[in-house]
């Protein structure tokens, strides 16, 4: 399913529609990664991982993540989505 369309320059550089950078929490200076999957490229934010995932990495026989922590990471979110908003 596509969402939408970008054309590219001469230069190589494409315009990323702005449903897809409120989707992707996107704004000036973010950083996409590019990744093929077989016949498909897909695209998204570096970087992104869960404060989840960093604590099972970090800390493989800890216990599972509190509410409280995943309070905080919904602020996080919705901060994040709220500074990065089309104005």
């Amino acid at each position: 399913m596509s969402l939408s369309q970008s054309k590219l320059t001469a230069q190589g550089q494409i315009s990323v529609p702005a449903e897809i950078r409120k989707k992707l929490g996107v704004g000036p200076g973010s950083v996409l990664e590019w990744e093929q999957k077989n016949d498909e490229i897909v695209v998204r934010r570096a970087g992104r991982h869960t404060s989840e995932e960093v604590h099972k990495a970090l800390f493989p026989d800890a216990v599972a993540a509190t509410k409280a922590t995943l309070n905080v990471k919904d602020g996080i979110r919705k901060h994040m989505l709220q500074k990065h908003a089309r104005r």
